[in-house]
């Protein structure tokens, strides 16, 4: 019985959606995986400070609308305080992250440097 070969793929392979990171799945998984988790951690430092923005300006708002009542201005004054806090936290996760990559010799923000990829 003679078998016969059939291309289950289109020539050059299959391609992604153009522009996008996984537009080449050549890369590799351990790269798409890489440019993946460096999109995660830059898009929730956004939205942190994204939030930082909103907690302040609501708690500015209660400050201004509190109008003399002790219990709303202490929430208010509260409110800001925690997104001051959590701004703070946040970049000083980014600066300690580094500063420990640096003493260690090893850049834990760059995964695909750290897998050996570039």
């Amino acid at each position: 019985m003679k078998q016969i070969a059939i291309d289950l793929s289109p020539p050059g392979g299959f391609q992604g959606p153009s522009g996008g990171f996984l537009s080449n799945p050549q890369g590799g998984a351990v790269g798409i995986f890489t440019k993946f988790i460096s999109s995660v951690v830059a898009l929730l430092t956004v939205v942190a400070i994204i939030w930082f923005v909103f907690s302040f300006i609501t708690g500015a708002i209660g400050i201004i609308s509190s109008g003399g009542d002790k219990a709303s201005l202490e929430s208010a004054r509260k409110k800001i305080a925690n997104s001051i806090i959590g701004l703070i936290v946040t970049i000083a996760a980014i600066f300690v992250i580094r500063l420990l990559g640096y003493l260690i010799g090893v850049n834990f923000l760059d995964i695909g440097a750290l897998l050996n990829l570039k």
